[in-house]
């Protein structure tokens, strides 16, 4: 059992039965040390099965444990208590449900279905979904329930306040009447049971003698206290987990636990596994000079006897389509070597950055799978936008009719369109087409939306194809409606991704200049042919063109899927996977470390755990790639290389391109720097409000604006007295008029007067 075990593996799996932390960096063999602990409690006789617990994140997890302990000796694990939080609080409630105060035959309600019974409240009780938004409202119930609070617990300092306390007391209410419970209620309802009946408690405290948790890193403040509640006196808790890995905060997970437990529990009895048995010495050294610059770490340092390995390839491009076609292209040389394409991943901070990393792998006919997400063209909000285009491009189209007719919400209820199907059905006829055939309230809410079509299919006549997806967003009410959505920004990313797409597809088909919909004339006297003789294809619009290739794109192609394909995934979805090549993409300051979590307390220092996730993810061979510019709007905005960059050692690295300056490749492909983008007086809207709004600069003859003795260029470095060092993004006005965006390092984003602000070009 001990064979091939490290010293302290070996110390961790014969740990005598006290409060022990297990910090296990990346790849050191935690899941093998859990399962062999296990073991061992149970071979050596310490204790039954059955007097043991073990609490996992995942039922994948749960189930490789159990396969694992099963291999290493013969034992019947279907009666013992390993599972998840949510499984084993379920398994105790089914139990105990008379003492619980649930039906024996309760039902749980997923996330889908927990929001469907929140918006059906809200409707019945006759509250503004607008001001109260169902999403919201389910995020407000589950993170109150999440810290333990019911509604009597919370305060009601305020009519907002008052409102979402009550909706979740009346939620609560609903939920008993029917026998249901959610996610967040099976573990707040067991902790409830343990902590008023003390029979029940006292016989879980008797019965498990050891419990030990994996990933205690991601745990909440309530299934911490859940724990210290089923531990009691006599259990000994078996803690494994790495802070350096605690990513998931905005789901609550608290990485203090794992600091509050060696105070409260462990009492210095921490082991520390660092043997790595995935990567190479530079990639780890480059891991531990990063995660180093995080204060209050408990404290290790990741090390190998497999050698120092390859250093780590950085590649930087003058924008993010070279960026991604150098990726490709150094994929087609690692596969012509023989390397497998699903030990080959490509990560990003961002969803958004996917699309134009998988444009060029399918355009080159390389295999790929998103992982733990959805193709870019396949993804809700971009196929409402699309939806939207389909219909200004042919209003007959009933699937993208019904797709959004009613999103966002316009009062068009099921029966309206059930009624409209019957008029479409009798007469032959679109659902656009049966609109007149209505009458009432709902006439007039369908006749709204026709009318909205119609103005945005007349615009399609005069605007871009990036201008038109503009007008789509903002006047559909889907810009409202995801800013709205707490959870809105990445969808917000990708919908700004999706604008970039169209103005990279209008210039690679020669439709820049062309109106949206008009379809371009063929020159007087000319008729094209194919190389049969037969006439070509009539012409296409740049908008059916561009539908045209969404749904090649976002198509089933069989030979663009499967498992034999590169992984493409976000840094949070490749915690707990390994790959022999990473490519780890966008190093760029206020995309990683992403601009939204810079600004919040501790956002810094978890951006810096999810690179140091990203790195360790390696086996052999290590990427990092970064582009000076990245298109937003349609327009190209100008980045700083990101900080991670500069804190990890030279030696480590090996610069696969020149360091080259930012101004030295502008323009790149996609400026507009002749006419700004169409805006109609509105800016997208990120996380915590910062304008998204990119402004055309007033350039002199040569470039760039004059102000006194300086003349400033975008992308040129600047430095500040105050702020430091940046990058301009943006200018506008002239002479001492004029103004900066300026990209500070440390200070984030700020408008200055170069007129009066002291800022002295360090380059260009």
């Amino acid at each position: 059992m001990m064979h091939g075990l490290n010293p302290q593996q070996q110390q961790a799996v014969t740990q005598a039965p006290v409060h022990t932390l297990v910090l296990a960096g990346a790849g050191s063999g935690k899941t093998r040390v859990l399962t062999t602990r296990m073991a061992w409690l149970m071979q050596t006789q310490q204790l039954s099965p059955f007097a043991l617990m073990a609490v996992t994140f995942t039922n994948k997890a749960a189930r490789e444990m159990l396969t694992r302990l099963q291999a290493q000796m013969p034992i019947d694990t279907r009666g013992m208590w390993v599972g998840t939080f949510h499984g084993l609080c379920n398994r105790l409630l089914r139990a105990h449900h008379r003492d619980a105060g649930l039906p024996q035959s309760f039902q749980i309600l997923d996330s889908a279905d927990q929001l469907s019974a929140i918006k059906r409240l809200i409707k019945a009780s006759n509250v503004d979904d607008e001001k109260y938004p169902p999403r919201d409202v389910q995020r407000f119930i589950n993170s109150s329930k999440e810290d333990g609070f019911r509604p009597d617990d919370l305060d009601e300092f305020d009519p907002h306040q008052k409102m979402l306390v009550g909706l979740y007391r009346q939620y609560q209410e609903q939920c008993e009447r029917e026998g249901v419970v959610d996610f967040a209620e099976l573990l707040l309802r067991a902790y409830e049971l343990l902590q008023r009946n003390e029979p029940v408690r006292k016989h879980y405290q008797r019965r498990f003698r050891h419990i030990l948790v994996d990933e205690f890193q991601d745990t909440n403040r309530l299934q911490y206290k859940w724990l210290q509640l089923l531990a009691g006196d006599g259990a000994a808790i078996f803690a494994v987990g790495d802070d350096d890995q605690s990513i998931y905060a905005f789901r609550g997970a608290n990485v203090g636990n794992m600091a509050d437990f060696e105070r409260q529990y462990a009492h210095g009895n921490v082991i520390r596994l660092e043997q790595n048995y995935r990567s190479s010495a530079h990639i780890l050294d480059a891991a531990n000079a990063l995660i180093s610059q995080n204060k209050n770490r408990l404290g290790k340092n990741l090390w190998t006897d497999s050698g120092e390995g390859e250093q780590i390839r950085v590649s930087e491009q003058a924008s993010d389509t070279l960026e991604a076609q150098w990726v490709v292209d150094e994929i087609r040389a690692l596969i012509r070597d023989g390397w497998a394409r699903d030990q080959i991943a490509i990560l990003y901070r961002s969803n958004a950055q996917s699309r134009v990393l998988e444009h060029h792998l399918f355009s080159s006919g390389i295999p790929y799978k998103v992982y733990g997400g959805q193709r870019f063209f396949e993804r809700q909000e971009i196929k409402h936008v699309l939806a939207y285009l389909r219909l200004i491009h042919n209003p007959f189209d009933d699937t993208s009719w019904l797709r959004v007719v009613n999103f966002p919400t316009r009062g068009i209820g099921a029966r309206s369109l059930e009624t409209l199907g019957d008029h479409a059905r009798q007469y032959g006829i679109s659902l656009y087409q049966a609109v007149p055939y209505m009458s009432g309230r709902a006439a007039s809410s369908l006749q709204a939306f026709v009318e909205l079509i119609h103005r945005l299919a007349s615009e399609a006549q005069v605007v871009s194809l990036p201008e038109l997806i503009e007008l789509v967003v903002h006047e559909s009410g889907l810009l409202a409606h995801y800013q709205a959505d707490r959870e809105g920004a990445e969808r917000l990313e990708n919908l700004q991704e999706l604008v970039n797409a169209a103005t990279v597809f209008e210039q690679e088909e020669n439709f820049a200049g062309t109106p949206a919909g008009r379809i371009p004339e063929a020159v007087p006297g000319s008729v094209p042919e194919t190389e049969s003789g037969l006439p070509a294809l009539a012409p296409m619009s740049a908008l059916g063109a561009f539908l045209t290739h969404a749904s090649l794109e976002a198509g089933d192609n069989q030979a663009q899927t499967g498992e034999d394909a590169i992984q493409l995934m976000t840094t949070h979805a490749a915690k707990g996977l390994e790959f022999d090549a990473v490519f780890v993409t966008g190093l760029e300051e206020g995309l990683f470390p992403h601009d939204n979590s810079i600004g919040e307390p501790g956002g810094l220092e978890e951006e810096r755990r999810l690179m140091y996730v990203a790195i360790t993810r390696a086996r052999k061979r290590l990427y990092i790639t970064l582009a000076q510019s990245r298109m937003l709007h349609g327009q190209t905005r100008y980045a700083m290389r990101s900080r991670f960059l500069d804190e990890v050692p030279e030696q480590h690295m090996k610069w696969l391109t020149p360091q080259v300056r930012v101004q030295e490749s502008m323009p790149s492909s996609g400026t507009s720097w002749g006419g700004g983008a169409f805006r109609r007086g509105s800016s997208w809207q990120g996380q915590q409000g910062s304008s998204l709004r990119v402004n055309t600069p007033n350039f002199s003859a040569s470039g760039g604006v004059v102000v006194g003795d300086k003349h400033f260029r975008v992308g040129q470095g600047v430095r500040h007295q105050k702020f430091g060092d940046g990058t301009i993004l943006n200018l506008s006005g002239s002479g001492n008029e004029a103004q900066a965006q300026i990209q500070f390092r440390d200070a984030g984003m700020k408008t200055l007067a170069l007129g009066i602000a002291k800022i002295e070009i360090i380059a260009g």
